[in-house]
């Protein structure tokens, strides 16, 4: 919060509202170069006997004294509101004084006042493992108020297209301590538009009138997402581990290359949702933990094998689950080591195990993309095909029929 303020009070003429040579009177408050006017009572006052550069009347009629003791008063009024605030702990603004004076109830709201708002209502919307990033987002925001604004908060009136170009570049620039990376394009972006959904939040609220993102454009880069090949894939599947703990990551990283599950859903499957379908076969049925979307997935042999292994995990049955239960963190810890071992070169991530799914093991050998999205608990074919792209060796195959049909003719 900022430690102190500028304050201050002058009187002037509206000339522009003059009528039969008489104009109102407005007191303007001043707080840290914001400004507002309050009109006071209506009150019409002789331009001729008004002093402009004093901010008061001029002369030594009843007329000017009186005027001039009501502005005093004024004044003293404004001050205390002034005072008030600063002995309640509550944000000084213009706006903030010109509402205690005219003795309205609105509060003037803040960003963190607005961040404690979306944190403490989105905990029904929005699932556990999103909404710590808006704490992530949250922690930015505050780290940029202290170094641009000197500030551990700003009002939401305050807010325009600079402070988020600014919030914009100071996220480029940042350079963690820590051992993580600095950020990319789409990762400043995601910090971005978590910042706009709050302020959404605040636009529908009424807790602000100006949208500070109107003029704002993000800048979304397509990433090209990568997918394990067949033949990584199936070195993967063939490689033989001593170490136990490879050995399960490895399982159930190949797993979901076989369902198309992503971690949150693999390490949350039980038993029972594992089922009998209409045709006999097993099949997984469940519900996606991001969206709540059902995900019906018929169980291919692959995946089936490894189900059998661990049926009698004891830590899988302690737990009641299909799998042991092991961090996101650790699990992709361990898959660098798995990916190193096998010779594999791309970044592996659990996350790439989906992509696996989508692309190598359906897309590739002909499976519908409808079905795919289906598979995958998307509610968007758009975002299936983000995920999905047609593997060089699809593209040959069909682009091989087409050429035999076309000799066949």
């Amino acid at each position: 919060m900022r430690t102190s303020q500028s304050f201050r009070i002058y009187f002037t003429m509206k000339n522009d509202k003059e009528k039969d040579g008489k104009a109102p009177i407005y007191a303007s408050v001043t707080v840290n170069k914001e400004k507002c006017f309050i009109a006071l009572k209506q009150l019409m006052v002789d331009v001729n006997i008004w002093d402009c550069g004093k901010g008061a009347a001029k002369g030594t009629k009843n007329e000017a004294k009186e005027l001039n003791a009501y502005l005093d008063d004024v004044r003293l009024t404004l001050g205390n509101c002034y005072k008030d605030l600063q002995l309640k702990g509550k944000m000084i603004s213009a706006k903030a004084i010109k509402s205690l004076f005219l003795g309205e109830k609105d509060d003037v709201y803040t960003m963190s006042s607005l961040i404690k708002y979306h944190n403490e209502t989105s905990t029904t919307d929005l699932k556990w493992s999103t909404l710590k990033h808006y704490y992530v987002t949250q922690r930015y925001i505050v780290k940029f108020l202290e170094e641009h604004y000197k500030s551990s908060d700003i009002y939401l009136h305050e807010l325009n297209f600079k402070f988020v170009k600014d919030f914009e570049v100071y996220l480029r620039n940042h350079k963690p301590k820590d051992h993580q990376k600095q950020m990319n394009n789409n990762g400043v972006m995601k910090h971005i538009i978590r910042l706009k959904k709050m302020v959404n939040l605040a636009m529908n609220l009424q807790w602000i009138d100006n949208d500070p993102f109107a003029a704002y454009k993000l800048k979304i880069l397509k990433v090209n997402r990568e997918q394990l090949s067949e033949t990584e894939l199936a070195d993967m599947e063939k490689k033989v581990f001593a170490i136990e703990r490879l050995d399960m990551v490895r399982d159930l990283f190949v797993f979901c290359c076989y369902t198309g599950l992503s971690y949150v859903d693999v390490i949350n499957l039980t038993p029972g949702h594992i089922v009998a379908g209409t045709d006999g076969e097993k099949w997984i049925r469940t519900c996606r933990e991001k969206t709540m979307i059902p995900v019906n997935v018929p169980l291919l042999p692959q995946a089936l094998k490894i189900l059998d292994k661990y049926k009698a995990n004891i830590r899988s049955l302690s737990g009641g689950k299909v799998f042991p239960v092991m961090s996101n963190q650790k699990v992709n810890s361990y898959l660098k080591e798995i990916s190193e071992v096998c010779n594999i070169t791309k970044n592996v991530t659990f996350h790439l195990a989906r992509h696996t799914f989508a692309t190598t093991i359906t897309l590739s050998n002909g499976v519908p993309i409808e079905t795919v999205s289906k598979m995958l608990g998307h509610t968007k074919i758009t975002t299936t095909q983000i995920y999905a792209k047609v593997v060089e060796r699809k593209l040959k195959e069909d682009m091989q029929n087409l050429k035999n049909r076309l000799a066949s003719k």
